[in-house]
């Protein structure tokens, strides 16, 4: 029996006939969202592509374009160190809210006890409380804390590593809940059941259905902190200045690419570490 040869062409053709095509509606639809995702990136677009701008007064069109400006601001000590200080801020800060945040996940998700509803309220308040607010509120608690106290808080590493990680709580909090309640509480008892103690299940078993959440948590605590100004710039202390502060004190007598550079160092930093959650949990869930 001889097998009649099939071209090429014609399998492509008949598997593009076979494909529906998207209605004048549907076309509309997807480019009015593709604009809509234009108009919203439109200004991390036009930070990095003005940091390669060759003039240092801001023109349009650009005589050129050069990499200067990120030398620049490599050289400049106070983004380098306030990169630095954010950075093993972010770092602490992300650690120690997913640590507190997952204890306090377990307990308002697994115990019930008077008062959990307040608990769980003020511990979320942060989310709801605007930044400077929260970050005099914070000020006005250490000074009186250092009366009571007699010792520095203000100015200090510890205080504003305290302050971040009340700032990353919140966070962690409704990542790990979420994940709580999707967690099939029959494998637990079932661990219980073969011999294993409280902290054992916890270790052994909770633990680890709960690791997309906790690192999700981590690394959008690292965001959070790392980007924030508002609270921290009531308690940062002489000669000791996190990132965007340094960014804003350079822009009180600068108006150069330079500050765009590092904005845009910053956007793709920030950029990747959100790739990275989205990852594990997606962002919908968190937002």
């Amino acid at each position: 029996m001889t097998q009649v040869p099939i071209e090429r062409s014609s399998i492509v053709s008949a598997h593009a006939l076979s494909r529906p095509r998207l209605s004048p509606a549907k076309w509309l639809v997807r480019a009015g969202v593709a604009l809509i995702y234009l108009f919203m990136l439109s200004p991390l677009i036009f930070v990095i592509w003005l940091s390669f701008f060759k003039d240092a007064i801001i023109t349009f069109p650009p005589s050129g374009y050069t990499l200067s400006w990120y030398v620049n601001a490599w050289r400049n000590d106070a983004f380098a160190n306030g990169f630095v200080l954010s950075l093993k801020l972010a770092a602490g800060a992300a650690i120690g809210g997913v640590v507190l945040g997952v204890a306090a996940s377990l307990a308002l998700a697994r115990y019930r006890f008077p008062g959990r509803r307040l608990v769980g309220n003020t511990l979320l308040l942060p989310l709801v409380v605007p930044g400077i607010v929260a970050g005099i509120a914070t000020y006005l608690f250490y000074l009186r804390a250092e009366n009571a106290l007699d010792t520095d808080i203000v100015g200090t590493f510890g205080g504003l590593l305290l302050a971040h990680i009340c700032l990353t709580i919140p966070w962690t909090i409704r990542l790990v809940t979420a994940s709580l309640g999707q967690i099939d509480t029959t494998v637990e008892e079932a661990a219980r059941n073969l011999g294993a103690n409280a902290w054992r299940t916890l270790w052994r078993v909770t633990l680890p259905m709960l690791r997309p959440a906790i690192v999700a948590s981590t690394l959008f605590g690292f965001i959070v902190s790392f980007e924030n100004l508002e609270m921290t710039l009531p308690l940062v202390g002489p000669g000791k200045t996190t990132l965007p502060i340094a960014i804003m004190q350079y822009l009180e007598f600068n108006l150069d690419p330079t500050i765009a550079a590092v904005s845009a160092a910053q956007i793709v930093l920030l950029g990747i570490v959100m790739l990275i959650t989205d990852r594990f949990v997606k962002l919908g869930k968190v937002i």
